[in-house]
């Protein structure tokens, strides 16, 4: 039997009989066997079990079946041990074995959990017999189980790696461009590999050999493979491997313009991306892109110099009009395709940065971008209601992808300027912000619980809030006329009281809290402001915010006065919160002659009281004059709006610090 397998006339009916009629028993008991017949090689038993296992796994079925996974040990075993003079067919059947078995559904947990990745590793280390079929097989693994992989086996996976980038770094001939290929299933995106010296040795090896190879005239194919390595590295560690100095910023330069100069190449032709893999190639550029962008904005020890930075952002303009060229040809039934997504995205990190360059271009092609950007989304918010295929299965291309949250800073960008902005709005842009920002705020709400990180969620609001101030100071008209601003009002509403005492989210809680009242401005005259019962809450908490942000703290130098200073709770994040502020109380100002409610929200919330204590027990000039007009412009509004409030400001002197401060105003409101 196992000679006709060897000479593989044994077709799939054929090898069906033979598992039939011998089924497990017997290869396992030739596996388990330490006698050899008299005269036969120790591991004569034990070859002949695992020549018969080798054709039972040419059928599918039986290469997940758990008589073969529970075999995995053994096949371990044959890859550890030194391999006998006429031991290379045995060999040959457990690689053909494994390599069966990952093709399984349940094959690559089983091979993880019970050790092979480490026996891969170790045989490929020792450079035993077959250790080139050991690499595909740990590709292979790689590929579905990356992060399990190297939580269990990071020591074993980080010398392969260790091993093949000084390959990659020796080698001269044709080798170098093959291990361009295999090297990218190496690099982990975590644990990173900065954070250790093995790590940081075969990332400077890999870096040393990139510069080798790109610094040479090099064809199409030679050139391809070392740009997707690049970008491998930069996905997972940024720019942290290149080496600071000059001979790495001229790289870095370097990998940059080659990115571009693909973009452009593949981007304008007529006919762009027919070739097969050409997409992959342009997607790495991409990220090589994006890396040049960040580069090139930062000012702390930064990798380019300011010439390199200023040609290296002409050179991403023009690729980055081949970009938008190739998007407007884009047809409705490719959508769907993650190059177009890849595509939207690099440009929405350019739009977010650099917001003068090809401002005609991109304002054409705004409503495709907010057209694909809807599309996306209601695409994802339906997967959403749909019963989720169960984890590691691979049905479906996961969920659609979220491209708005790409787009957003750019927008941001745009609806401060008049001509880009009616383009977004009569595109359907703000119905499908509030939409989305509804969507995230529900998002949010549920992982309130759960340990603070500012995730893309949070983020997203943030800069959807942002989208919306824009609109609300230069289009206030819409924001009065759109049906989509009154949900979102409504939903402000009962979001800040959720959001305030949380104190991580404190940035949000400031973009919600200044929209909000810059809205109820706009809107005061709607139902939803008349003294219901979320507009208590929503103007409590909004003036409970505003009124935290300031105390009164002891001099600093241990003098024994006291000065105005910004919360403890606010500082860390004040420089973010601190325009957002002073809108904020601008707007309280505004939103009291219009509001009845609001004087009494500032009554529960005894801020009047609050402010007074602070003005009578401070050095004047602690504060500045930005401080004192916001805090005079909400006083005097209250004072003219409400008898009460004025009665409160003048039991606590009002008078007296109005004039100590200078706030003329106020102090001519009082004594009218």
């Amino acid at each position: 039997v196992t000679k006709a397998v060897r000479a593989g006339e044994v077709d799939a009916r054929t090898r069906r009989q033979i598992f039939d009629a011998i089924g497990f028993t017997f290869p396992t008991r030739l596996l388990s066997s330490r006698q050899p017949p008299a005269g036969c090689p120790q591991h004569t038993f034990r070859a002949l079990g695992l020549t018969l296992l080798a054709c039972f796994c040419t059928d599918p079925e039986l290469a997940g079946h758990s008589q073969i996974l529970n075999k995995i040990p053994t096949f371990n075993d044959v890859l550890l041990s030194p391999c006998p003079p006429d031991g290379a067919a045995m060999v040959d059947d457990v690689y053909q074995c494994l390599g069966a078995i990952v093709a399984t559904a349940r094959g690559p947990r089983e091979l993880v959990t019970k050790g092979t990745v480490s026996a891969l590793c170790q045989a490929y280390l020792n450079g035993s017999y077959g250790s080139d079929r050991a690499v595909a097989l740990l590709l292979g693994l790689l590929a579905v189980a990356e992060a399990k992989c190297w939580q269990r086996d990071a020591p074993h996976l980080l010398a392969v790696l260790s091993k093949l980038s000084e390959d990659f770094l020796k080698s001269e001939d044709v080798t170098k461009f093959e291990l361009c290929e295999v090297l990218p299933h190496f690099i982990p995106l975590s644990p990173p590999l900065t954070q250790d010296s093995q790590g940081s040795e075969c990332l400077h090896r890999l870096y040393k050999g990139l510069a080798n190879i790109l610094g040479s005239k090099l064809s199409q194919s030679q050139r391809d493979p070392a740009l997707k390595l690049a970008a491998c590295l930069v996905q997972a560690c940024g720019s942290e491997w290149i080496p600071a100095g000059s001979a790495g910023g001229k790289f870095l330069a370097l990998l940059v313009n080659l990115a571009c100069v693909e973009v452009r190449l593949m981007l304008e032709e007529p006919d762009p991306l027919e070739t097969e893999g050409k997409k992959e190639v342009v997607t790495a550029c991409y990220v090589l892109i994006e890396m040049g962008i960040q580069e090139c904005l930062r000012e702390e020890k930064p990798l380019l110099e300011e010439v390199q930075k200023v040609q290296l952002m002409r050179i991403m303009e023009e690729a980055f009009g081949a970009v938008i060229f190739y998007l407007r040809q884009v047809k409705q039934e490719e959508l769907h395709d993650p190059f177009i997504f890849a595509s939207v995205r690099i440009l929405g990190a350019w739009m977010a940065e650099e917001t003068s360059s090809l401002k005609q271009e991109i304002c054409e092609l705004l409503p495709f971008l907010v057209d694909y950007a809807k599309k996306l989304f209601k695409e994802g918010s339906q997967a959403e209601s749909l019963p989720q295929p169960e984890l590691g299965s691979t049905e479906g291309s996961g969920p659609p992808q979220d491209a708005l949250r790409f787009l957003l800073p750019g927008f941001c960008h745009l609806t401060a300027e008049d001509r880009p902005r009616d383009i977004l709005i009569s595109a359907g842009a703000p119905a499908l912000l509030g939409e989305y920002f509804l969507h995230h705020c529900k998002v949010l709400i549920s992982e309130l619980e759960s340990p603070a990180l500012l995730t893309s969620t949070e983020m997203s609001l943030q800069t959807t809030c942002g989208i919306f101030l824009n609109l609300v100071v230069t289009a206030p008209d819409l924001i009065r006329q759109d049906k989509a601003f009154s949900s979102l009002m409504d939903e402000l509403l009962k979001f800040l009281p959720l959001l305030l005492p949380r104190k991580d989210h404190l940035v949000l809680a400031a973009n919600v809290a200044t929209l909000g009242l810059m809205m109820a401005r706009v809107l005061a005259s709607s139902a939803a402001l008349q003294g219901t019962q979320p507009a208590k809450e929503f103007f409590g908490a909004a003036v409970r915010f505003l009124s935290e942000a300031h105390v009164a703290q002891a001099e600093p130098g241990g003098g024994s006065g006291l000065v105005v200073a910004v919360s403890p709770t606010y500082l860390d994040t004040w420089a973010d919160i601190r325009e957002l502020w002073l809108l904020g109380m601008q707007a309280l100002a505004g939103c009291v002659p219009l509001l009845p409610c609001l004087p009494q929200a500032v009554l529960r919330a005894r801020w009047l009281e609050q402010r007074s204590a602070l003005l009578t027990r401070v050095a004047p000039a602690s504060l500045d004059l930005e401080l004192v007009t916001a805090f005079q412009g909400v006083l005097v509004e209250l004072a003219r709006a409400s008898e009460p409030c004025r009665a409160v400001i003048l039991a606590h002197h009002g008078e007296e610090w109005a004039n100590l401060y200078g706030m003329a105003a106020l102090e001519q409101c009082l004594a009218e």
